[in-house]
């Protein structure tokens, strides 16, 4: 556990790192000490060793170790649960989260030329008919652009490569890590080399030109 961090803390810190619900947590933590193992979210809870009151708990995620550390079985007791008290001080404010209102699902109606490390989700209605275009890199490369829409309105993604023959129309797709810019007066959707484009699960590519 770290310095001067309580375990409401620290847990409170963790639940809030990797986006799972404080009471799910808390009762995970739980499972996990009467049962051995339980799961929350992404991550894998293990009671690893008891010592008198103490309890040794393992959290991964996947193959990545997460945290280690002992606690109170008393803590796990308390009537009200004690990370989501946690989560709504200010205690958590020295803590450096690694998440930001840009990371959270976006809808069409809130993109605005100039942002960046969009992630949206929405339907594919129309894929144009490819070009072939030469890059800046000095190499030919094909592009084609997609109308996507969702529940709040339409914009284009551009597509390159074999991005366009890996999503069709009426696929449901999820785009990470997007820039919205504007080409011949439109608002446009664009997927970069650190961006992501999914389908209903489905990793289709995550680089372009």
């Amino acid at each position: 556990m770290r310095n001067k961090t309580s375990p409401s803390e620290y847990l409170a810190f963790l639940s809030l790192k990797y986006e799972v619900d404080a009471d799910e947590f808390f009762n995970a933590l739980i499972s996990a000490k009467n049962n051995r193992k339980s799961t929350c979210g992404n991550l894998s809870i293990e009671c690893r060793d008891r010592q008198k009151k103490r309890i040794v708990l393992l959290i991964t995620k996947g193959s990545k170790v997460v945290a280690q550390f002992p606690i109170c079985e008393e803590f796990l007791l308390e009537q009200n649960n004690p990370i989501k008290t946690a989560r709504k001080t200010d205690a958590l404010a020295r803590h450096p989260i690694k998440k930001n209102r840009e990371s959270s699902s976006l809808q069409i109606k809130d993109l605005r030329v100039g942002m960046k490390k969009v992630n949206l989700k929405a339907e594919v209605l129309e894929i144009a008919r490819p070009t072939l275009v030469f890059t800046r890199f000095g190499n030919y490369a094909s592009v084609a652009n997609a109308l996507i829409a969702d529940e709040t309105g339409r914009i284009k993604l551009c597509l390159w490569n074999e991005q366009i023959n890996s999503i069709s129309v009426g696929d449901t797709v999820h785009i990470g890590n997007a820039s919205t810019s504007s080409f011949r007066g439109e608002r446009q959707l664009r997927i970069g080399k650190k961006g992501t484009l999914s389908k209903e699960g489905n990793l289709v590519t995550q680089t372009s030109a």
